[in-house]
């Protein structure tokens, strides 16, 4: 067993914390993607207040796992490998569930940010192509502008990631300088230029919302509906805000996993805190509400506010610099996604085909994987914000297992070695976030219609709207994702000759890795 295992490929420890707070540069994309529809919906006053402490939770949260990824230094796939380690004596489909969940909102940030940055080019330089975007139709499918730059985006990650760690890590530090200068001047330049408390902190539209997209909501009966709405926003605005649990996915790949992966959790959490208290403040004073309620895209506006902040001349290069950033946004997602498919794979979550590393030590079976489906949400989702609603469901469900688990963990194994052992006050933080990500997920998936994009126009003359349209359809597909990741964990039992049981009774002895970790010499039934 020992000889197999060194000759069995791994992922290489080539990383250092700041690797991991280079790759976190892509949570700034992540921002920009989310705040026009929040302040749209529920207005700057709650925007701010919602962007704030979903942060500061996804902060917390992202601290909490490096305990565990430190517990686990030899398994790739991030705070979903936390869920199922701690809830596999109880429910073993916690794993799958979750690593699915984690893998799809994570992946189809491809296809997301590919159509974002397509949009983005067309409203900066090409205005009128992005009036009248359609190429051709192949049957159902419009094949427009938009989505022929977002395919040619994503397999350009693909071909970065394909080569190696390297080449895409420093694929990251290029498109990260050039994602955090315009992120910096539309949050500083606006402070000593905008007039922040006349127009940001001033309006509240959760009210006027929630009739809108809910037409049965009388006014006599809509402060629950309100508080509803609020939940809702908090739980949509996690896909962005809880980015930073990202590098603890990167943790074996870390030269020192303890630290290194510390380092990059606290980091990259708060540089996310700061830019999404400052962010939703200085994009309305630069636009005001008017002009972001105006941009029926809910991403041209960025644009807008880069010529409005520096200059048209200086506007168009940070045009491009933004979409670098969102490219890295995209590099992520597809480092983080293949590898979390890839620990699925190793651990007999899924299908085994996929526990593979090319040549350059990369899961490259799982990044293809990532591209094929992609491309295929890209072209197929009714719009780009479906996609992210309908990821967002398995993603906050990921958090709410792998915090549950990192309790499970302290409960069921409190003499298994920790590297980093975390005080008592972060159990109940853990706690905290728990409760509000189940709260979130509950309201979430009930009331998703509240998150503003689930409507279609009906009829244009006379103006008719379903604001409902593609709610069941969103969470009809975020219900299928977590479905095939059962049926992936039955295959992936079977053909690693295992019978499927709903507990998972076998002792697993921690790894000799953890033992380095601790300074000490592993037993030596810890290397077998």
């Amino acid at each position: 067993m020992a000889e197999l295992a060194i000759d069995q490929p791994r992922l290489l420890k080539t990383m250092r914390w700041w690797d991991g707070f280079i790759i976190g540069l892509a949570n700034p994309g992540f921002l920009l993607a989310g705040l026009a529809g929040s302040v749209v919906t529920v207005g700057p006053k709650w925007a701010a207040i919602l962007w704030f402490s979903s942060a500061i939770v996804g902060a917390l949260q992202a601290y909490v796992y490096a305990e565990p990824a430190a517990m686990f230094p030899d398994k790739s796939g991030g705070l979903s490998m936390y869920a199922k380690e701690g809830w596999k004596k109880h429910f073993s489909l916690a794993g799958p569930i979750a690593t699915m969940g984690y893998w799809f909102a994570w992946s189809s940030v491809l296809a997301i940010y590919g159509g974002i940055i397509g949009t983005l080019l067309l409203a900066r330089f090409w205005p009128e192509t992005l009036a009248d975007p359609l190429i051709t139709q192949l049957g159902f499918i419009d094949v427009t502008w938009p989505r022929v730059i977002g395919a040619i985006c994503i397999a350009s990650c693909f071909m970065f990631n394909i080569r190696g760690m390297r080449p895409a890590v420093w694929f990251s530090y290029v498109t990260g300088a050039m994602m955090i200068i315009p992120v910096l001047a539309l949050a500083i330049l606006p402070l000593l230029n905008g007039d922040i408390s006349q127009h940001a902190l001033g309006g509240s539209f959760v009210e006027a919302s929630v009739l809108f997209y809910d037409q049965s909501a009388a006014l006599t009966a809509g402060g629950f509906n309100q508080v509803a709405m609020i939940i809702v926003w908090f739980w949509v605005i996690a896909w962005s805000t809880y980015g930073p649990e990202a590098p603890a996915t990167f943790a074996p790949e870390f030269v020192d996993t303890k630290e290194d992966t510390r380092l990059a959790l606290m980091s990259t959490g708060a540089l996310n805190v700061v830019l999404s208290l400052i962010l939703p403040l200085t994009l309305v004073a630069i636009l005001g509400v008017d002009a972001l309620i105006a941009d029926t895209t809910f991403i041209a506006y960025i644009t807008s506010a880069l010529d409005a902040t520096v200059g048209e001349a200086l506007g168009g290069v940070f045009v491009l610099f933004v979409c670098a950033g969102l490219l890295l946004s995209m590099n992520t997602a597809t480092m983080d996604g293949s590898r979390a498919l890839y620990g699925m794979a190793r651990e007999g979550l899924t299908i085994r085909q996929l526990d593979n590393l090319n040549a350059h030590s990369v899961p490259s079976r799982a990044m293809t994987l990532d591209m094929v489906l992609n491309v295929a949400l890209l072209f197929l989702a009714p719009t780009l914000f479906f996609t992210l609603v309908a990821g967002n469901i398995g993603y906050v469900l990921a958090h709410v297992l792998a915090l549950s688990g990192f309790l499970l963990l302290r409960r069921d194994r409190p003499d298994w070695p920790r590297p980093l052992r975390h005080g008592p006050i972060w159990i109940l933080v853990a706690w905290v976030c728990l409760a509000l990500n189940l709260v979130g997920t509950v309201f979430g998936v009930i009331w998703i219609h509240y998150t503003g994009y689930m409507y279609k126009v009906t009829s244009a003359e006379p103006f008719a709207y379903d604001p409902k349209f593609y709610a069941p359809h969103a969470i009809l597909t975020g219900l299928l994702v977590l479905v095939v990741g059962v049926i992936g964990f039955v295959i992936g039992q079977k053909q690693h000759g295992k019978a499927l049981h709903m507990k998972d009774t076998s002792e697993e002895q921690p790894s000799a890795e953890v033992y380095a970790l601790m300074g000490s010499a592993a037993p030596a039934a810890a290397g077998d």
